[in-house]
């Protein structure tokens, strides 16, 4: 199965085109990476390049993973959006990977086997916090992902977590930068054996949404 994966939840974003063989084995074949500041992203770009030096067509991508944050809501709103219009007009499969649990699945790859937290910024001086453990070289999570205070997440620093994620350095200077990579979020995607539709793709986002409705237009 040929897999497009992208991750836009954190600052450097990234596309990858893998090649799963069916056998649980997977190649990534390309994969492109942009860490440029701002909102200078450029998401169909990125995708025609990581298409190219794969050397396949659009036609014959038969999967899009995406990972669905959390993260930067706007970006993985985008993410979302390229991967349900790709499947109105192919049919392709879809299916949502948790960037957290991409970070937890680079921790181990990087030789991290202690228990650790993935550490994502929330906005409002707040943090997306999620621990895991890895007994066999594998992660495994230790407490749920849920939103939490600096001190909270110092207080995991200091039980012995080692702090990671996309911009953790900027609050915590002891922790390790790892961002969630397409190739990642991919090889997650190919290990499971369920799709779901274009409609369903939602973004992880735990704080409770409110909605204020306009109130009717007045005719003057």
């Amino acid at each position: 199965m040929k897999i497009l994966a992208f991750d836009f939840s954190s600052p450097q974003r990234s596309v990858a085109v893998l090649n799963a063989d069916g056998r649980g084995g997977t190649t990534t074949t390309s994969e492109v990476v942009d860490a440029s500041p701002g909102n200078s992203m450029l998401p169909l770009s990125m995708v025609e390049r990581a298409l190219k030096q794969s050397g396949l067509e659009r036609g014959q991508i038969e999967c899009i993973a995406v990972g669905i944050g959390p993260g930067s809501y706007t970006s993985i709103r985008v993410a979302i959006s390229l991967a349900q219009g790709w499947q109105i007009a192919t049919s392709v499969k879809l299916c949502g990977v948790s960037s957290v649990e991409c970070i937890a699945a680079q921790t181990v790859e990087e030789g991290i086997h202690r228990p650790f937290s993935v550490v994502v910024d929330a906005q409002r001086g707040e943090f997306y916090l999620a621990g895991y453990d890895c007994p066999d070289d594998k992660p495994h999570a230790t407490s749920p992902l849920r939103i939490a205070s600096a001190a909270e997440v110092r207080a995991r620093e200091k039980a012995g977590d080692i702090l990671v994620g996309p911009e953790v350095m900027r609050w915590f200077p002891e922790g390790r930068l790892i961002c969630p990579r397409a190739g990642t979020v991919g090889k997650l995607a190919q290990a499971r054996d369920w799709f779901i539709s274009g409609e369903a793709l939602e973004p992880i986002y735990l704080r409770e949404t409110q909605f204020v409705k306009a109130p009717p237009p007045r005719f003057v």
